[in-house]
């Protein structure tokens, strides 16, 4: 019997890329001509979530007005959420939506231009591969992937099709974090010999939704479209409503919290991944049948191939005590980089005293605040360190119109993913991991990490 996941693995063995019953005729350079600057760009919601309801929705609707882009209806496997999304923007537009059963009947039906993909963390690479077969311009919530098979064909794919692709890390788009940046680049801060990350929250309501579990039937939805290429098991209404608990539907934290974060590492650093990885965490307080861990942490040693330069990151994650809240600072021998405070200071850096014990010279940055810096995000206008998410919005509808590169590219949604995979691979083997170029593929102990 042919399983789904064979299919899957067949086909993108056989053809590079996945394939989920969308032809085109287009190449990735006659679709550049398709959009004309004056056409309306009409656009799919892929999976009504909370986060495209709360957060992605409205970011769109700051802009769609001046830039001429529209909604024209909701792809959605489960039937409620399918009518609620379709309600709700159309109280928010005034115009009636198309409904869609599943992406499949999406794209047959052919009346979009483009996507905003807020589906399960482990489909995001999977429908992105459905919107670059079918040359449809994509918007997709982080994390990218959370195995290197998905992360490759997802990257592939966009790679072949041409289409405009933004990675949901809306750090990209705040102008903050390109102010640290370009300090970063410029020399003044020097070398990065620390990184020190947490994000903390004191919430044992994080990520369930009890409720609708009780609520939800399987008659309602279609669980083995929803499984795609996992293994398939019985029907589990948590694994569909509360996948962030669940491994191998989601990492948990490494990919819905520190994935922005470690993003900014490599977008500083110019490191597309971490050396090694090591890692472990535990189920320590909310005992809910969770299978993904409530607190963690993890250390990444980041440097050439060569061990000559580099410098390690420490990020931690709990869910049972917010002391501490979300940090993330960078050190150099002179000081800081603060980007919670955005502030540079000389904290820690190299003192006299102690330098003169060395025959060294004093190293202390002075202090600095990055919102005094004059920094152009890449878009036409900037809605303000507050609104990251709405500018990362508006970067990719830009993008839309002029065909550029957007802030989140594949690559940086590629990158994300391998440090959240060998993150994975290190808390779940309790191996340190490593990345093999060559092959791609995270490894633990030496032996190549799948689920």
């Amino acid at each position: 019997m042919t399983t789904r996941r064979n299919f899957i693995k067949k086909t993108s063995l056989a053809t590079g890329a996945l394939t989920f019953g969308v032809a085109t005729g287009l190449s990735a350079k006659s679709y550049r001509k398709v959009i004309g600057a004056n056409d309306r760009v009409r656009v799919g919601v892929v999976g009504f979530s909370n986060r495209c309801k709360g957060s992605l929705i409205p970011a769109f609707l700051n802009h769609s007005k001046n830039l001429n882009f529209e909604f024209v209806g909701v792809s959605d496997i489960w039937n409620r959420r399918r009518d609620e999304g379709a309600a709700y923007l159309k109280e928010k537009t005034g115009d009636k939506m198309k409904t869609w059963r599943n992406n499949e009947e999406m794209y047959e039906d052919d009346k979009i231009d483009s996507v905003i993909i807020s589906t399960a963390d482990f489909q995001h690479a999977l429908h992105t591969v459905q919107a670059a077969n079918a040359k449809k311009d994509a918007y997709v919530e982080k994390p990218f992937a959370e195995t290197m098979e998905d992360a490759r064909i997802g990257r592939k794919a966009v790679e072949d099709s041409g289409i405009v692709f933004q990675i949901g890390s809306q750090r990209r788009s705040g102008k903050n974090y390109h102010a640290a940046n370009k300090f970063v680049k410029s020399g003044k801060f020097g070398d990065i010999v620390m990184v020190e990350m947490s994000w903390n929250v004191n919430q044992p309501g994080r990520w369930r939704l009890p409720q609708l579990t009780k609520e939800i039937k399987e008659s309602d939805t279609d669980w083995k479209r929803y499984l795609m290429n996992r293994p398939y098991e019985a029907w589990d209404p948590r694994k569909y409503l509360e996948y962030r608990l669940f491994w191998p539907y989601s990492s948990g934290i490494p990919g819905q919290w520190m994935s922005h974060q470690i993003d900014t590492v490599h977008w500083f650093s110019g490191y597309d991944h971490p050396r090694s990885v090591a890692a472990n965490g535990g189920i320590y307080l909310w005992k809910d049948g969770r299978k993904n861990y409530d607190t963690m942490t993890s250390v990444f040693d980041y440097g050439d191939d060569d061990g000559e330069n580099g410098f390690q990151v420490v990020y931690s994650s709990r869910f049972t005590n917010s002391a501490g809240g979300t940090k993330e600072i960078y050190y150099s021998n002179g000081g800081e980089l603060n980007l919670q405070t955005n502030k540079v200071s000389d904290n820690g850096g190299l003192s006299e005293r102690q330098a003169k014990r060395m025959g060294l010279e004093a190293n202390k940055l002075k202090e600095y605040n990055l919102s005094d810096m004059e920094v152009k995000v890449v878009t036409s206008a900037d809605t303000g360190v507050d609104n990251m998410t709405s500018n990362h919005m508006l970067n990719w509808m830009e993008c839309v119109r002029s065909r550029a590169k957007t802030n989140g590219s594949i690559e940086a949604g590629y990158n994300h993913s391998i440090a959240n995979i060998m993150t994975t691979a290190a808390l779940r083997t309790g191996l340190k991991a490593t990345f093999d170029k060559e092959t791609q593929n995270v490894l633990a102990g030496g032996k190549v990490f799948k689920y």
